[in-house]
């Protein structure tokens, strides 16, 4: 009898054991999991009413930019995650949002990033793409000056392009679109060449949206490796200029489109 207890005794230890071990374990893999699946989601959706915890500032001076990155007791915050192979990816368009410039600056020893790029005079606004690690950010327009400040009204109005197909260099992409409805998730489809086309940043293409007033601010990435398919979202209806950004024989070019949301 003294056999069979000290077996069942021991029995009940491993079970219970075991359970103790599955039940602690479990929990961890379900959270893994589900926050793997809210950081997709956020990479999807770029508005957020979560308070953002980072402040950047940007100051141009004969050609040089620095940049600032803050958190909200005015700590410079260096712990930044690798988004799309690089640290920070600069957005820059003028107030007429007929140039535009996608430029990576370089960390400096105090925590801020510069990057040397002459601009004509005029008004601009920044858009700083960063993933700080453990805050909360959301992109903002940081507006600036070059030289002599132009007026609010001195440039022409966005029009929808009455075509979407654009040619750069010789090389021509067209723009498909499912809905040009507001509040609908938005499939963009991109018509191009693809013999020669390269990854560009770990991606097969880029593309910036910017509404006519250069505020709200989208930075879609492709929904997989291989084809030049993006997806999102228009909240609002409006005019929109989109930037796509494809590499093609080693060279990245800009294709620039204008559409209105409804």
């Amino acid at each position: 009898m003294k056999k069979w207890a000290i077996i069942a005794v021991l029995y009940l230890a491993v079970v219970m054991g075991g359970y103790m071990v599955y039940a602690q374990f479990y929990p961890k893999s379900s959270e893994a999991k589900m926050d793997h699946h809210e950081e997709g989601m956020s990479q999807m959706h770029a508005d957020s009413h979560e308070k953002s915890e980072v402040k950047t500032d940007l100051h141009y001076s004969d050609g040089l930019m620095t940049i600032s990155i803050k958190d909200l007791s005015g700590k410079t915050v260096k712990d930044l995650e690798v988004n799309h192979e690089k640290l920070l990816h600069l957005i820059i368009v003028d107030d007429s949002l007929q140039h535009y410039y996608h430029l990576h600056p370089q960390p400096l020893e105090n925590g801020d990033f510069s990057i040397h790029k002459t601009l004509p005079d005029g008004s601009y606004k920044a858009f700083i793409d960063i993933k700080p690690k453990n805050l909360a950010y959301h992109v903002v327009p940081v507006p600036f000056v070059v030289g002599q400040e132009k007026g609010a009204n001195d440039h022409e109005a966005l029009v929808p392009d009455s075509s979407l197909t654009k040619t750069v260099e010789q090389k021509t992409v067209s723009l498909k679109m499912n809905t040009f409805q507001a509040s609908k998730p938005a499939t963009l489809t991109f018509d191009l060449d693809r013999s020669h086309l390269e990854p560009y940043l770990g991606a097969v293409g880029h593309v910036v949206i910017l509404d006519e007033n250069g505020k709200k601010y989208l930075h879609v990435h492709p929904k997989n490796e291989e084809e030049p398919v993006f997806e999102t979202e228009f909240e609002m209806p409006g005019i929109y200029k989109i930037w796509a950004e494809f590499k093609q024989n080693g060279k990245v070019r800009t294709f620039p489109f204008v559409i209105e949301i409804k």
